[in-house]
């Protein structure tokens, strides 16, 4: 069974972080990364642009509506996730906008860090 781990986190104070902590904290990801990869449990991993960097999509009545940054009312869990590859975000919202849970919820888009 697969599981998606989301890493949950206050974004103002990973910001806040020297270089030097930065750098400890990577290297303990990598540690991590290198672990559950010799265990065999890890399947894929990516790191999300930050928050204010994420669309949200709606449809209502037909029409695509946009909103910048992440919107999830209280009553909204996550319940999975899509990954694709679009040539820009405009491509991404039209993806977005055709999963079917667009017409009751709501899609986050939202960039992966390119390294």
């Amino acid at each position: 069974m697969r599981y998606l781990l989301m890493i949950c986190n206050d974004e103002s104070a990973q910001e806040a972080l020297g270089a030097d902590e930065q750098a400890e904290v990577l290297t303990r990801y990598m540690a991590f990364g290198e672990e559950m990869t010799q265990r065999d449990v890890l399947r894929d991993g990516a790191r999300l642009r930050p928050t204010s960097d994420a669309t949200t999509v709606r449809v209502r009545a037909g029409e695509v509506l946009t909103s910048d940054g992440p919107f999830a009312e209280t009553k909204e869990q996550i319940g999975g996730y899509y990954l694709v590859d679009c040539g820009n975000l405009d491509e991404a919202i039209e993806v977005a906008a055709k999963i079917p849970a667009a017409g009751h919820g709501s899609i986050e888009v939202r960039p992966i860090w390119e390294m």
